[in-house]
């Protein structure tokens, strides 16, 4: 980590004029991440200029996930992304705006943490919501973002279709299940926030297909309202990093980006990544969490229902795939 601070400062000092002492990063992330890369943020800065001497500061962006790869793509100048799903930065690298090979650059395939959907229901759960059949019980209100636009939102389709294919379910057995499942959504918001929003503040909806560590926040700051059910089986999240390539070449900022996106995997970030309720990539740390923090939960990969996410995003919420042949709009 020394070493490769130090390397990022002999790069900046060589480029010449203000990044010898100063610099900005973007760093363009999904929905509810704000908090989480607040604080790793705050604490590479700090490090960062104690070794090197050079201050960074790191402006954040957030949104629906695809919404967000959509903007890198039309000229948002991020240095890194940090998006919700393989999807998303698979769209910026097919522009040339990222490297072919940027899921092989960090460790764990740019996976310095993982997650997975989880639900959220109100005090007592009187609704009786334990597994992913109660969602399609008669009155039951589910809320969940777009999977159009919204990482969580694809993710908790792509959790709600495995929850049948691995238990043994057929094709046409998910596709009832999902059919049910969005007939009893009664509003799809863009992201994971806004579904948030609708869930915890407005009061709508009985139970919430949200990130785990959306979960935990909610449940923190509805201080005895709400509660989480950790639903036997769910999806493998797989939130990846990188870096920009064509935006950090021409802002002379890789190094430093780079730098970032390593400390990600040290012992410190790791820690605040549990913290913030995301599960460390480092086994040590996640130990320490489990049973406690993280619910035991079957999570299966996207491997588990199709042959990889671009095949999943293409079968499953992709035009004319099986989310346009389940779901109405209200009214329509």
């Amino acid at each position: 980590m020394k070493r490769l601070f130090a390397a990022a400062a002999m790069s900046a000092l060589l480029a010449g004029g203000v990044a010898a002492t100063e610099t900005t990063l973007l760093n363009v992330s999904y929905d509810p991440t704000r908090e989480l890369w607040r604080d790793i943020n705050a604490n590479f800065t700090r490090l960062y200029e104690k070794q090197t001497g050079i201050k960074v500061t790191i402006k954040q962006s957030h949104g629906g996930s695809s919404t967000q790869a959509r903007a890198v793509i039309d000229g948002l100048d991020a240095d890194v992304v940090t998006l919700a799903s393989y999807l998303d930065d698979d769209a910026i690298s097919k522009t040339g705006l990222m490297r072919a090979d940027w899921i092989d650059r960090f460790p764990n395939r740019s996976l310095p943490y993982t997650s997975t959907v989880v639900f959220v229901v109100r005090k007592g759960n009187p609704k009786g919501i334990t597994d992913w059949p109660d969602l399609v019980k008669p009155g039951v209100e589910v809320i969940t973002p777009n999977p159009k636009t919204s990482g969580n939102g694809y993710l908790s389709f792509f959790a709600a279709w495995g929850s049948v294919i691995v238990r043994g379910g057929s094709r046409q057995d998910a596709i009832d299940f999902v059919t049910r499942l969005y007939k009893q959504v009664p509003v799809l918001d863009s992201g994971a926030r806004g579904a948030t929003t609708t869930f915890v503040q407005k009061r709508i909806g009985d139970v919430h297909l949200a990130w785990e560590n959306e979960a935990h926040l909610e449940v923190r700051e509805a201080k005895g309202d709400l509660e989480i059910v950790n639903p036997p089986i769910s999806i493998l999240a797989e939130p990846h990093v990188a870096v920009v390539d064509e935006n950090v070449d021409r802002r002379k900022t890789r190094e430093i980006a780079e730098a970032y996106l390593t400390y990600t995997y040290s012992d410190e970030a790791q820690e605040i990544f549990a913290r913030h309720f995301y599960r460390p990539n480092n086994e040590a740390v996640l130990k320490k969490y489990l049973g406690t923090v993280f619910g035991d939960i079957q999570r299966f990969p996207i491997t588990a229902i199709a042959r990889d996410f671009p095949d999943a995003h293409k079968q499953f919420i992709g035009e004319g795939g099986v989310f346009d042949t389940i779901y109405k709009p209200k009214g329509q």
